[in-house]
């Protein structure tokens, strides 16, 4: 085998799929790292939001329609888990937490699998971004380029509205000091239910766009979610910046793994979670947004 010839296209691959990680545990760095919320429930929103984006699609074959309607939806599911369900548990602490989203993901799966089956669906690709493109001597698939520029779109709209707007500020604030914040005058349990609906968007809009890239079926969020949390612990909890760095090295390991060491691919991630736990239990990138 040429590896040489294989090497960049690996790497596009590790990053295609370290970017739609980032998108994902985006929303997840909101709820858990920044909430202190353990959702496990998130996986089940993002496979909800695949299943959505291709209702949306075989109703209307619009893809850029569902990738606005869906988020919206998923984002109105998340904000209704929060205030019925995860707001009453998340006072008696995260075992409550745990149990609680772990229902709901499985009402989810079940929900899907009586609505759409259980077979694994073919979601299709818009025409635009059906094609490839070459660039540096090397052919790639539109499509794979478009969830990297999506990714990094909504890391730059995310770090820049945690740190540069008054909104983000009142966030920030609510998380390190939820007494005090509220003493200010502002709603905290609504700041909270905002961003666990943010965070559900987020998921969603990963689901539409990891729909055509990875195949929809309902194990889909279970799937994934190890690999989220794992990326979540190791850029540190909190951190925007930090789930971006560690979803490209997770993205990164397991496709060069799996190239070279394919038995061993998993094992290479779950030892940097290990190095990184005792070197740096805070994560890479802990304490910074």
């Amino acid at each position: 085998m040429d590896y040489i010839s294989i090497l960049p296209i690996q790497a596009l691959h590790g990053l295609v799929y370290g970017m739609l990680l980032f998108l994902l545990a985006s929303g997840l760095t909101l709820i858990f790292g920044m909430m202190g919320v353990l959702n496990f429930a998130h996986g089940a929103l993002y496979m909800l939001g695949a299943y959505l984006s291709f209702t949306v699609l075989l109703w209307t074959d619009q893809f850029w329609l569902s990738l606005i309607i869906v988020p919206v939806l998923v984002g109105f599911i998340g904000v209704f888990i929060e205030r019925v369900f995860l707001r009453k548990a998340h006072a008696h602490g995260h075992v409550a937490e745990l149990l609680v989203t772990f229902g709901i993901a499985y009402i989810l799966e079940d929900v899907v699998m009586i609505l759409w089956g259980s077979e694994p669906l073919k979601v299709e690709i818009p025409a635009i971004l059906a094609g490839s493109l070459s660039m540096f001597g090397v052919t790639y698939p539109t499509y794979r380029l478009f969830i990297l520029a999506v990714s990094l779109l909504v890391f730059v709209l995310l770090f820049l509205t945690l740190i540069k707007t008054r909104a983000g500020i009142i966030v920030r604030a609510a998380v390190d000091n939820k007494e005090m914040v509220s003493a200010l005058g502002f709603n905290v349990p609504l700041v909270f239910l905002v961003v666990f609906g943010v965070g559900a968007g987020l998921a969603g809009l990963a689901g539409v766009i990891g729909g055509p890239y990875l195949m929809t079926h309902p194990g889909m969020g279970a799937v994934i979610l190890i690999d989220l949390f794992v990326v979540i612990v190791i850029g540190g909890l909190g951190s925007i910046k930090g789930a971006l760095l560690a979803a490209i090295l997770i993205g990164t390991i397991q496709s060069f793994g799996i190239l070279f060491i394919p038995q061993f691919a998993l094992f290479f991630q779950y030892l940097l979670l290990a190095v990184v736990l005792i070197f740096k239990p805070e994560g890479l990138l802990g304490g910074s947004k």
